[in-house]
């Protein structure tokens, strides 16, 4: 599939804003700095598998061969798109944590 250069850059701003948004969220209402970015990589993979979630712990060999093949065959502009919703992450955790330096309380 081809995706033009304009839809490729407003893909990935979106999904840096989005995850963005939601890691500054979760950060100010459960104070834990880098939640979203770690729970990022559990939202990536429910994004890329047709396995439903339950399959990881009933049949996991399957449910993750089943992961590694959809890995494998993303595209250039998948991946980048999925970066940069972790880049977004990334930096609500770092925003959170100048401003918390900087002595603004949040909730």
């Amino acid at each position: 599939m081809h995706m033009s250069l304009p839809v490729l850059i407003i893909s990935m701003l979106l999904f840096f804003v989005l995850f963005f948004g939601i890691g500054f969220i979760l950060n100010m209402l459960l104070r834990m700095t880098w939640l979203m970015a770690i729970i990022y990589p559990i939202v990536a993979i429910l994004i890329i598998d047709k396995v439903r979630f339950l399959e990881y712990f009933t049949n996991s060999r399957y449910a993750f061969q089943q992961l590694g093949e959809r890995i494998s065959s993303l595209l250039a502009p998948d991946i980048l798109i999925l970066i940069s919703g972790f880049l977004g992450a990334l930096v609500a955790g770092i925003v959170m944590k100048i401003l918390r330096q900087k002595g603004y309380r949040m909730f």
